[in-house]
Parts: structure tokens; C-alpha cells; sequence
């Protein structure tokens, strides 16, 4: 007798079938499907859209103001029942039949399916914990429908349909060319599905997709778009002191990206009550989420933080180990850049929450890398020329991480983070990243003393101030609004690009 945790560990599975005809491939290819999962010990409803009453015309400004048919709220309940969606349909003009396009449109709608949102890309999937197959067929060979059309109707259904409304993994099965199938092709098709059908007896999930969903949460966690500059910022320092590409750079590297991959872990794990709460993340502000959105657990982000540490450690040692400097110039310099790196949000030092965030995050995405380039090739502390180029460059960081708690501002409040924007609002926080960028750009007189070609300075400082003054333009614009809006992602672009001149230009240099 059937129980009820057996019942709930079945996967239970809506089949789609998106044909308008019953008689055809597409239905015997849902039929298959059908025996093979009822035969897994799944629980399976079946929608035949073909055998349902509903307009599938939008008829409103917005789809949801439109009266939902009976059949129509029925499949929306039995999408919230589902696992696990199997949609059946044949690929018509590169993409689905116009009965399942029209079904879509009547019943993913908006606070269904999605919500509007200020973060992020502006939507959130509501259908999370759901998995999907499509089962299509075609008479465009598939090569010709994947590298010529570029999988038209592929990608709308995997990516701005069903993952849009959060429903991951999508799989694709597709079955063709139809027209020149043979018989015995056709049967083969059709026990295919059937073992499609029969795999559910492990789950609709595999191992492997859990797998690389995993992987894919801790890429998101790592956040690599910080990453570019501060390899730049080392490159940097490395050249500045006549050393190249060798295995003390590729290990000091390392050290500095484990160093950055447990301050954006910590980050997350500290920081999680103001990423919670924030209405306006972006990729650069707010967090990964991953913690918000359960992608990982705590627990799993202290085994994160652990290992990025360990690897610090190991890098740290055969650094001592390899490098021209001094075992204890290289202990210090790594101490400070872990003590600086991770003190924005790690207890007790938490410098975000004394006001001193964006001071710490300049100085580490400028000195703190620059140095470490310089210092673990054999530099010395005293030398000049490292401090002159860590100069331009901090201030050029220190207008993109105040402009980043714009956004962040009510959530980081609410945290008592003690941001810019926090003690003195959006309007003076900006006028204060304003007044720096012009100072940025002055400072840039230190390239004086790279060994550059005139023209090729004079060419590169004036695409810069080109640069600066959009940016300033953008800023004060800003300032001048009545209602100052959180989402500045045009100006945090144009910020943090601005940096890469500063990193660029001395690189430029010492490679000439």
C-alpha cells in the first residue's frame, strides 16, 4: 500500500502536448513518454492543449487582467503541483506551434510565473524547484537548426520562457528530420522517450545536473567580475619592478585570488541581513544572492571561506619558498591584504560598518594588489614608484564603491552598515564621487615617469579625461534630479570602467 512519504517522493510530472493534432508524431511520442514514466512510478497528469477551452490571444493591456478560463486556472494548478514539466511539441518555423505559444502567454503570467522586481534583471522566476524537458521534433536537420538559425525556438523556450519564470534545468530532446525518418527510425524515437520516460525512476534531477547546478552557485558566488582588476593592479606591480610572467607571479596571483575569493564569500556569510533586504542588486552591488536565494547553504559558505583560506596558506608558503623577497616581507604583505580584504564586513573589524568601507576597498583594489606585485618579485617598501602609481589609481576606485551603496542604501541602513550613502545620503555621496573623479584624473601626472612615447600618453590621458568628464557629466546630472532613483547602473558602468585607465596606461607602459 502506497504511503504518504512514498507518495511524495514520486515525481510527479505534467506532460504538455503542444500539437494541434492528435493524430501525430508528436502525440505518440507523448503517449510513449507517458508508459515509460507511469511504468517509473511517477505520478503524471496530462494537459492536450488542442482539447482545452481558452482564447489564446491576449485581449488586455497585461495577460493577467484577462478572466481565466476553467482549463486555464486548472493548468496553473497542475504547473504548482508539478516537478517536473514535459512539454511535447513539434518545431514549426524554428520555433513552437502558435496553440502552445498562445497557452503560454495566457497562463505564465506576471505574480504566476514571475514577478517585477528592482534588482537584478528587473523579474523573478516564481516557479523555482521545478525542472523541464522539451521533446520537439523537426524537419531541419539538427545542424542546420543549431549552427545556422542558432536554435531559435530552442533558446526561447529553455531561457526566456521557462527559465525566465525560474524552472531549471531545461532539457532538450530533439527527434529529426522528420520527413525523411523511416519507419524503423520513428520506433526507435518513440523507445527512446520511453527510457526518458522510465529514468524518472531516479529522480527528474540527475547527479550530474546537481552537480553542475552546484558548480555554477559557487561561480556565481565568486563573483569573477571583480577579479580583472585586481590582476591588472598585480600585473602592474609585478612589471614595475622588471619581473615578468614567472612562477612567483603565477603563485602570487593565486594567493591574491584566493585572498579576494574569501573576501567575497565572507562578504555574502556577513553581509547576508543587508543583502536580504536589498531591492536594487545589481551584478556589482546586493551580493551573489546566493545565500538569499538558498543556491548555497551557510554551512557550505563557511567550507567555502575555509578552503579559499587553505589556499592562501599554501600559496603563502611556496611563496616563501620561491620569491626573491624575504619569508617575512611576504608574511606581512599577505597578513595585510588578508587583514584589509577581509575587514569590510568580517567581525570585529567590519570597516563597512564604521565608515570606513570604501577607504578598505580602494586601498586593497589598489595598493593592496600593486604591492603585492611588486613586493613578492623582490621590491622593496621604500621604493617610490609603486606608492606614485597607487595613488591615481585608489582614487579611481573610490568613486565606483561610493556610487555602489546607491543601490544598497535602505537595505545597508537597515543593517546599520555606516556606508557614505548611509550617512549622508545619495545626493551628497555622489557629489562626493563627483568631486573625485577630476582629482583622479589630475593625479594621472605620475605617468610622467613611465617610460611611454609622448604621443602614445598624450592619445591614451586624453581618451581618460574624454572618459571622466561623461562620467562627471552623468554624476551631476544625477544630483540635479528631484527624486534621486537607487538604480544607477549606467553610472556604476561608466565608474568602474573608469578604473581600468589607471591599471591600463602604466601597463601599457612597462610592456612598451
Amino acid at each position: 500500500m502506497e504511503t504518504e512519504q512514498t507518495r511524495h517522493s514520486c515525481v510527479r510530472v505534467l506532460l504538455i502536448l503542444g500539437h494541434p493534432r492528435t493524430n501525430s508524431l508528436s502525440y505518440a511520442l507523448a503517449c510513449s513518454f507517458e508508459e515509460g514514466a507511469r511504468e517509473s512510478g511517477a505520478e503524471i497528469e496530462r494537459l492536450e492543449l488542442t482539447r482545452l477551452q481558452f482564447d489564446p490571444n491576449v485581449s488586455t493591456p497585461s495577460p493577467r487582467e484577462q478572466l481565466d478560463e476553467e482549463d486555464l486556472q486548472r493548468a496553473q494548478v497542475l504547473i504548482n503541483w508539478a516537478d517536473h514539466l514535459v512539454f511535447v511539441y513539434p518545431t514549426w518555423w524554428g520555433t513552437m506551434p502558435a496553440l502552445l505559444k498562445g497557452f503560454l502567454d495566457r497562463v505564465l503570467t506576471n505574480e504566476y510565473a514571475f514577478n517585477e522586481v528592482e534588482g537584478g534583471t528587473g523579474y523573478e522566476g516564481l516557479l523555482t524547484n521545478k525542472s523541464a524537458r522539451i521533446i520537439t521534433t523537426m524537419d531541419t536537420p539538427n545542424w542546420v537548426y543549431e549552427w545556422i538559425y542558432g536554435r531559435p525556438g530552442h533558446k526561447a523556450m529553455q531561457r526566456a520562457t521557462l527559465g525566465f519564470c525560474g524552472i531549471s534545468p531545461v532539457k532538450i530532446t530533439t527527434f529529426g528530420p522528420v520527413r525523411d525518418s523511416t519507419e524503423n527510425e520513428r520506433e526507435q524515437w518513440l523507445k527512446s522517450v520511453r527510457e526518458i520516460g522510465l529514468g524518472l525512476r531516479n529522480g527528474a534531477v540527475t547527479k550530474s545536473d546537481r552537480i553542475r547546478h552546484k558548480a555554477m552557485s559557487w561561480l556565481r558566488a565568486s563573483r569573477l567580475q571583480f577579479y580583472p582588476m585586481t590582476l591588472l593592479a598585480y600585473i602592474v606591480g609585478t612589471l614595475a619592478t622588471g619581473g615578468g610572467y614567472d612562477l612567483v607571479f603565477f603563485v602570487g596571483f593565486v594567493c591574491l585570488f584566493c585572498i579576494e575569493l574569501a573576501t567575497v564569500f565572507t562578504n555574502d556569510y556577513f553581509d547576508y541581513p543587508s543583502d536580504r533586504e536589498n531591492k536594487y542588486y545589481n551584478p556589482f552591488t546586493g551580493g551573489s544572492r546566493v545565500l538569499v536565494e538558498k543556491k548555497l547553504s551557510f554551512k557550505e559558505m563557511r567550507t567555502g571561506i575555509a578552503a579559499a583560506l587553505t589556499g592562501v596558506i599554501a600559496a603563502t608558503a611556496l611563496l616563501m619558498a620561491i620569491s626573491p623577497a624575504s619569508g617575512m616581507v611576504v608574511i606581512i604583505t599577505v597578513s595585510l591584504a588578508v587583514f584589509f580584504s577581509l575587514g569590510y564586513t568580517v567581525p570585529p573589524v567590519k570597516f563597512s560598518y564604521r565608515g570606513l568601507g570604501e577607504l578598505d576597498v580602494a586601498f586593497t583594489h589598489s595598493a593592496g594588489a600593486l604591492l603585492s606585485g611588486y613586493l613578492f618579485q623582490g621590491g622593496t617598501w621604500t621604493d617610490t614608484l609603486p606608492w606614485l602609481l597607487c595613488i591615481p589609481l585608489f582614487l579611481a576606485v573610490l568613486p565606483a564603491i561610493i556610487l555602489a551603496g546607491v543601490p544598497d542604501l535602505e537595505a545597508d541602513r537597515a543593517a546599520n552598515k555606516k556606508t557614505l550613502a548611509v550617512l549622508m545620503g545619495r545626493r551628497n555621496a555622489v557629489l562626493i564621487a563627483a568631486g573625485i573623479v577630476p582629482a583622479t584624473a589630475l593625479s594621472g601626472f605620475v605617468w610622467m615617469l613611465l617610460p611611454m612615447a609622448p604621443a602614445l600618453l598624450f592619445i591614451l590621458v586624453l581618451m581618460m579625461l574624454i572618459h571622466a568628464g561623461i562620467l562627471v557629466k552623468q554624476l551631476w546630472s544625477y544630483t540635479r534630479e528631484m527624486y534621486l532613483y537607487a538604480r544607477i547602473d549606467r553610472m556604476l558602468a561608466l565608474s568602474l570602467s573608469f578604473i581600468f585607465w589607471f591599471g591600463l596606461i602604466p601597463l601599457i607602459a612597462f610592456l612598451g
